[in-house]
């Protein structure tokens, strides 16, 4: 059927693999048959299984929640530092004045306001580097 050459402890092996039955095998090593039995070993994979509990959603987490409209939140169109602030807190500006200049892939961007209103809070400083999406000035609005 099968021939296979073995080196064991520097002795060379010739094994072949006569006839062979579910768990039983007859096989000869140099000459000499031995009836063998074999024993099967659980195969590991290679690629691993991934096993997670369930997610658990916490009560109520499947109802609109109401947002509070008096607030909006400035954020960072893209990741970036912050070059200069135009505002402060307390400033009243209308849709369209500069809040901000920022520099994002090497380049210097103002950040224009998106409605009217009044700088409640200011998130960053000078020099701050920012993410996308973080909050840079709440705006509370008229």
């Amino acid at each position: 059927m099968q021939k296979f050459k073995f080196t064991i402890r520097g002795n060379d092996y010739e094994v072949e693999i006569k006839k062979m039955e579910d768990c039983h095998a007859n096989i000869e090593v140099n000459g000499t048959i031995y009836n063998v039995e074999l024993h099967k070993e659980q195969t590991i994979s290679k690629t691993p299984i991934l096993r997670r509990p369930a997610i658990k959603h916490p009560e109520g987490s499947d109802r609109i929640k109401k947002v509070n409209e008096s607030v909006f939140k400035v954020k960072a169109p893209l990741p970036g530092n912050i070059l200069q602030l135009f505002v402060k807190q307390g400033d009243e500006i209308k849709k369209g004045d500069k809040l901000l200049q920022y520099e994002a892939m090497k380049m210097e961007n103002n950040l224009l306001s998106e409605k009217d209103g009044v700088v409640a809070e200011i998130k960053v400083n000078l020099g701050d580097t920012v993410l996308q999406d973080d909050d840079l000035i709440y705006l509370e609005l008229k």
